[in-house]
């Protein structure tokens, strides 16, 4: 585990302030906010501290399962975050029932929400009824360029020579490989909308860390789940996004579901694709599917992108 996923970690260890009100704090991100990911994965981990351990469950065999673990998650951006001032993360206890618990979480800055979350977690239930969709080809993740290997590459297409560090300063805690050229790479060539990307932490999870895992595992893909998922919305156009400059982009929401165990630590790919952009907002779906086969999450997020106002 290097130093920056420790970092991550201890972002993620949120102070408890009273009950269910707990505080995280913030960092800068490649942009002057803070980072989407950051703000929903401590939702949930807020959210998840709230939920009792031992909740039972219908289930057909009259058993208790484990800890309930989200399954799904929906989300809105509502303002830019501050980095420089901490988040206070206020849980309301929807429901507590027998197979499903249901967290609200407001986050709040200067004392205005700029976050909305509402998690849904579930017991681990045996059933009988169980599909889904093939994983995609994509080639072995070692095989591919690191981002420290690939983001120098394009040095001369960036903003400022500072862009690149920035952007490896951010993905520190994440190895993370694109399969094919990120947006910045092909600015001007318009592509097909779709992108993949492999990801897993730098460095191996502790299994008695202070978040415990599987909760940890989800929210750390929560994390991640925001950095690249509206990238295919930029191929489609030819844009390079932020580090280039040539749009102007935000997220507004964010929804996920939380099929199969997973593990953060062990290689995901995230295929990720645009069906539409339309007045100013782009679609982004992807599916996170592990190593072997399985699908272990679907995403769909919508956000702003913009041409600059100059153009």
């Amino acid at each position: 585990m290097n130093d920056a996923l420790r970092s991550l970690l201890d972002l993620l260890a949120l102070e408890p302030v009273e009950q269910d009100i707990f505080r995280g704090q913030s960092r800068a991100s490649v942009v002057p906010r803070v980072f989407g990911g950051q703000v929903a994965a401590q939702a949930l981990v807020a959210a998840g501290r709230t939920v009792p351990a031992d909740l039972p469950q219908a289930l057909h065999s009259g058993r208790a399962g484990g800890a309930p673990i989200p399954h799904s998650l929906h989300a809105y951006f509502l303002r830019p975050g501050d980095p420089g001032a901490p988040i206070v993360y206020t849980v309301d206890r929807i429901r507590d029932g027998r197979s499903f618990t249901t967290r609200r979480v407001v986050a709040v800055q200067h004392g205005k929400p700029i976050f909305h979350l509402t998690a849904s977690f579930h017991a681990h239930e045996e059933a009988a009824l169980e599909h889904q969709e093939p994983m995609p080809a994509a080639p072995d993740p070692l095989e591919l360029p690191t981002a420290a290997e690939m983001l120098p590459r394009h040095a001369e297409r960036y903003l400022s020579p500072e862009v690149a560090a920035r952007l490896l300063e951010a993905r520190a805690a994440i190895d993370l490989r694109y399969v094919d050229e990120p947006p910045y790479a092909t600015v001007g060539q318009p592509r097909e909308p779709r992108s993949q990307v492999w990801f897993r932490t730098h460095g191996k999870l502790d299994d008695d860390g202070e978040i415990p895992r599987p909760l940890l595992d989800v929210c750390l893909v929560t994390y991640v789940s925001d950095m690249t998922l509206l990238d295919s919305v930029l191929l489609a156009h030819g844009r390079g996004g932020w580090a280039v400059g040539d749009v102007v982009g935000a997220s507004l929401d964010h929804a996920m579901w939380f099929h199969r165990p997973l593990r953060a630590d062990e290689w995901l790919l995230y295929d990720q694709e645009s069906p539409t952009a339309r007045g100013g907002r782009g679609l982004g779906t992807g599916r996170i599917f592990a190593a072997d086969g399985r699908l272990v999450a679907s995403v769909v997020q919508e956000g702003v992108v913009r041409a600059p106002r100059e153009e």
